[in-house]
């Protein structure tokens, strides 16, 4: 998708301080972090967010927590919180699916 920020920092358009990336996904440091570690995990593939998930994409869910396993392992983190916003009133303000990792000190309860 033309107007996607991931789209573009997926294509290399826009830079990215990357953690991770194979065919599939691309892994980045969040430039706004909300903890110590905050890095996002998006698809190759422009999926606009959770609500467009179906059983022609729905691996790529199985594959983001994989690599999120693997980063989190890389990393040394034993406690993180993953998090994916779908719509507007969630709070997801770039409408291509991407997972929040977050970690690195004690994060407290949920909103």
């Amino acid at each position: 998708m033309s107007d996607c920020v991931f789209c573009k920092i997926v294509d290399g358009k826009i830079p990215s301080n990357k953690v991770y990336e194979d065919e599939k996904v691309l892994a980045f440091y969040d430039i706004e972090p909300k903890a110590p570690v905050h890095f996002l995990v998006v698809p190759k593939q422009h999926i606009s967010g959770a609500g467009d998930i179906n059983g022609q994409n729905s691996g790529i869910i199985a594959h983001i927590y994989e690599v999120i396993a693997r980063v989190a392992g890389e990393m040394n983190l034993t406690s993180y919180r993953v998090v994916t916003n779908n719509g507007t009133d969630a709070g997801q303000t770039v409408f291509h699916l991407h997972s929040h990792v977050l970690a690195g000190r004690v994060l407290g309860g949920m909103a």
